[in-house]
């Protein structure tokens, strides 16, 4: 589930707290790696779960419709289409997915508000409208619906990131993640495919035998980052001036030891690589000018650890 990606910025977040609080092990930072990582597979399974809440708030006000004094004729004979889907009747049916929402003590019921406002934004879509008065009637088409839902709905959404922000401290920016995951559960599950827990690294998926374990990949550079912060945050003050020294943002300085440490500890991985995604990672935690500074230091450091000796690459243009 999680790429090299994702996983290179949960490192660096770990990093990032283990300088800031000045008081972190780097057991306790593993620790919290872990944790981090788990989390972000815990937040799939929690928005996949809004599926059948989703749909009982249809069910809900369709009832409240035909109970009213004078009905319209609408009310009284209404489309029932979405509240009888089956991908949450699917969902609903599957032990696994039930027994693991349960056994994480995972709840909508008390989101019921945003719930309500989640539907009546759903209902005024064009693309809700287009399903309600199809003639299909099938999971596929269900599924697909629930697609367009999860696309269009949750993300630069106030109110879910309170919900998620009282829920995990891990959860901040693993929303758009989440959600490409379950959309591709809800493609396998339209192709007749049961649910499963996704693994929780893409290497488990891949399943390469020349493929190096993604868990490994991470605890190895959060280990060589925690553990070379003092060699390599020197490095990078004595590449400058007093002046920009004093000036060096704490995320930067993080990035950048990051970077150099995964130069130095994966003799497989290209430079240009972990250059890219360093500058790349800058451009969401750093300040406006930290992409070029993360990229000018990196090159720089990197190259003069070559010429030392201290990076070294086997194989063909990893330079």
């Amino acid at each position: 589930m999680l790429n090299r990606r994702i996983l290179r910025i949960k490192a660096f977040k770990v990093l990032y707290s283990s300088m800031m609080s000045g008081g972190m092990s780097l057991s306790e930072a593993e620790s919290a790696l872990d944790e981090s990582c788990e989390a972000t597979r815990d937040l799939y399974v929690f928005m996949l779960g809004i599926v059948s809440p989703l749909t009982k708030i249809a069910g809900e006000r369709i009832e409240a419709a035909k109970n009213k004094f004078n009905p319209t004729e609408e009310e009284r004979n209404p489309n029932m289409k979405f509240a009888s889907n089956r991908l949450a009747a699917l969902l609903d049916a599957d032990p696994d997915f039930t027994k693991l929402f349960k056994r994480k003590k995972f709840s909508w019921e008390q989101y019921d508000l945003f719930l309500k406002k989640i539907y009546s934004s759903v209902c005024s879509r064009k693309y809700f409208t287009d399903y309600m008065a199809s003639g299909e009637s099938s999971l596929q088409e269900d599924c697909r619906l629930f697609t367009k839902i999860f696309e269009k709905e949750f993300v630069d959404s106030p109110e879910l990131e309170m919900i998620l922000e009282d829920m995990s401290i891990y959860w901040n920016d693993d929303l758009a993640y989440a959600l490409t995951f379950v959309c591709r559960t809800l493609d396998s599950l339209a192709k007749g495919e049961s649910w499963r827990l996704p693994p929780l690294y893409m290497s488990d998926i891949v399943q390469s035998p020349d493929m190096e374990s993604d868990r490994q990949f991470v605890r190895k550079l959060l280990r060589s980052a925690y553990t070379g912060y003092g060699k390599y945050s020197a490095l990078v003050s004595e590449s400058v001036s007093n002046w920009d020294r004093e000036r060096i943002v704490s995320t930067d300085m993080a990035l950048i030891v990051m970077g150099l440490a995964e130069a130095v500890s994966f003799p497989t991985v290209p430079v240009k690589v972990t250059m890219n995604e360093y500058v790349e990672i800058s451009k969401f935690y750093g300040t406006p000018k930290s992409r070029i500074f993360v990229n000018g230091l990196l090159d720089r450091l990197i190259q003069k650890m070559v010429n030392d000796g201290e990076i070294v690459k086997t194989g063909k243009g990893l330079l």
